[in-house]
């Protein structure tokens, strides 16, 4: 993602806040605060008119991909003069610095500031409408900022304390795989479908990784649809005999293409159910050519967890598919191959 910057007056306010990007990261002190928790900073007559309205409506909307409702993001109002030490460190922080002083509208994106890894946005105006402006014309960039921050941070968190064993098995068999934390295990293998699991009591974050021939424009939802039903019909059995996991047609699925470090994705996100029973919840599936593209490789997530809100919990594991790396030629020949 490009940073964004239109020039600003330097107030005192935005001195500190430039300066305190300068310090070295090695020194910089780990990130407090909740997964899926921003800390706006706001004036509270702002917060509580137009500008805060706008600010609730971008971030703390229902999530569209849950059957109950969750705010996308947690967000906890501070006052500037009550913006100290112990809030700078928090993992995400949107800033509004509102001052008539301010010549014209802007809005910064930094990463490590006062904290590590740590996303500040500030947007920068002089009057409240203004703000909102800036806030409106970058709002999809300032989600899109933030959520790769909180990815960002469960894929480092995986790496630091991956299930080694997992990547090579599940490479072996399509390729390439994610990365998993420790916790997961292998649950089921085949030539064409592998089960990774972290099943706790009252909670499964769970991926599937599955594989079937190209065809003639693969990427349709109809199509990607089709063949999730089918793999899972054969793959995924239920509690009972004749009861199989499948798509729910009463949360209708959604598309959207992405383009990922270099990969081309399809993303799906649907809700899932149990054929001719009662369980169901959330999932997120990666729709992509393996690197020979001559299949398509699936990789999905779901999270099943009916007693607990389940937004943070799609966080973690969708992050997961994220991490997808191909497995690294061994010699010169395959490189050329490739």
């Amino acid at each position: 993602m490009k940073r964004h910057c239109i020039p600003i007056i330097l107030t005192a306010f935005a001195v500190l806040f430039t300066f305190s990007g300068c310090k070295t990261k090695t020194l910089l002190p780990s990130v407090s605060g909740k997964a899926g928790e921003i800390i706006v900073i706001m004036e509270k007559p702002d917060w509580e008119d137009a500008l805060g309205s706008d600010v609730r409506e971008l971030l703390a909307h229902d999530c569209p991909w849950l059957a109950q409702k969750e705010p996308l993001y947690s967000l906890v109002n501070v006052v500037p003069s009550a913006f100290v030490d112990l809030f700078k460190v928090h993992r995400n922080i949107l800033l509004f610095q509102v001052n008539p002083q301010i010549d014209s509208s802007g809005i910064i994106f930094k990463h490590d500031v006062w904290a590590a890894p740590q996303c500040v946005i500030q947007i920068s105006a002089p009057t409240s409408a203004a703000a909102a402006e800036v806030l409106r014309e970058k709002g999809p960039m300032i989600v899109s900022s933030i959520e790769q921050a909180e990815r960002d941070r469960v894929i480092r968190n995986t790496l630091r304390y991956e299930e080694f064993s997992l990547y090579p098995k599940i490479t072996e068999i399509f390729g390439g795989s994610p990365h998993f934390p420790s916790g997961y295990k292998l649950r089921k293998a085949t030539d064409n479908f592998a089960w990774i699991a972290d099943d706790k009591e009252g909670v499964y974050q769970d991926v599937f990784i599955y594989r079937y021939p190209v065809e003639p424009d693969p990427f349709t939802l109809e199509k990607i649809i089709a063949h999730r039903n089918e793999v899972m019909k054969d793959n995924v059995p239920g509690m009972f005999d004749g009861t199989y996991m499948t798509t729910s047609i009463y949360f209708p699925p959604t598309l959207e293409y992405l383009k990922y470090k270099g990969r081309d994705l399809a993303q799906t996100r649907g809700m899932w159910e149990v054929q001719n029973d009662f369980m169901g919840g959330p999932f997120v599936s990666h729709s992509f050519y393996s690197q020979d593209g001559s299949e398509i490789l699936v990789a999905e997530a779901f999270v099943y967890a009916p007693r607990f809100d389940k937004r943070q919990y799609l966080r973690q594991v969708e992050s997961i598919l994220y991490s997808w790396e191909w497995k690294q030629p061994e010699n010169k020949e395959e490189k050329d191959k490739n």
